[in-house]
C-alpha cells in the first residue's frame, strides 16, 4: 500500500483528498470548472431577469431556484439557453 493511502485509510474507508493534497493540475481544473460555471449561471440569471416571463417556457421563479440551488456543473444554465427560452420572434 503506498504511504499516503495508508495515513488517509480509516476502518477500510479512505478520507477525502485535502485541497493541499491535489496536484497542481487537479487544483487547476477545478478553479476553472468552478469559475465557467459561476459565469454560465450569472449569464442564465440576467437573461432571465430580463426576459419577460411570456418569452420563458415555465415558470421563471423555478428556473431562478434550479439555476442557483442545483449543482449542475454548468449543464443546467446552458439547458436554459438551449431549451427555457422561448424562440424570439425574427424583427
Amino acid at each position: 500500500m503506498p504511504e499516503g493511502a495508508a495515513a488517509r485509510e480509516v476502518e477500510g474507508v479512505a478520507r477525502p483528498k485535502r485541497w493541499n493534497e491535489l496536484s497542481l493540475r487537479t487544483r487547476k481544473l477545478i478553479i476553472a470548472g468552478a469559475t465557467l460555471d459561476g459565469i454560465l449561471k450569472m449569464a442564465a440569471l440576467i437573461d432571465l431577469a430580463r426576459r419577460p416571463a411570456g418569452a420563458v417556457r415555465g415558470s421563471k421563479a423555478k428556473w431562478a431556484a434550479a439555476i442557483v440551488l442545483v449543482n449542475s456543473a454548468g449543464v443546467l444554465p446552458l439547458y436554459y439557453f438551449a431549451r427555457g427560452r422561448c424562440p424570439s420572434d425574427p424583427e
